[in-house]
């Protein structure tokens, strides 16, 4: 199966990490947002977009790349963040339903978090992404993504 994922990484470079560990595993594209317009999404299997989370939400650059994904490809969502929760994301999933892009799943992990007061302490969900979290990603994509195109 042939995938890209497109994303955003700053602060920690948390996302990054995971996306690293995905690319090294499986060989996935990975794309920065900034740098994703022009690219043929349709010559790929599927499509991740990855982001950290920014109140509640994916960065906007990769919410708006996904506006561009042609309409029922499968698609997939990978996030990093201070502390999980499955409302993450609503506007980039709003997104793909409008699209009718299937979503094959969701990957949320733990990342070091200063953002805010949490930095006053030295961050939240310090030395995260961790080697469980990688695995648990690696995990995700051969089930959830590669496990979809079988």
């Amino acid at each position: 199966m042939r995938a890209a994922i497109i994303y955003h990484s700053s602060h920690h470079g948390n996302t990054r990490k995971v996306l690293d560990a995905l690319a090294a595993e499986f060989g996935v594209e990975l794309v920065e947002a900034s740098k994703a317009s022009g690219i043929d999404l349709s010559s790929y299997d599927a499509v991740g977009f990855a982001s950290g989370i920014y109140y509640s939400e994916f960065a906007q650059a990769v919410t708006a790349c996904a506006e561009h994904l042609p309409a029922g490809m499968p698609a997939f969502l990978i996030y990093t963040c201070g502390s999980k929760s499955s409302r993450y994301g609503s506007a980039i999933r709003g997104v793909l339903a409008e699209r009718a892009n299937p979503l094959l799943g969701t990957f949320g992990c733990r990342g070091w978090d200063t953002f805010g007061l949490f930095r006053l302490i030295g961050g939240i969900a310090k030395h995260h992404p961790d080697d469980a979290d990688l695995a648990a990603a690696r995990a995700f994509y051969a089930n959830k993504v590669l496990g979809a195109g079988e």
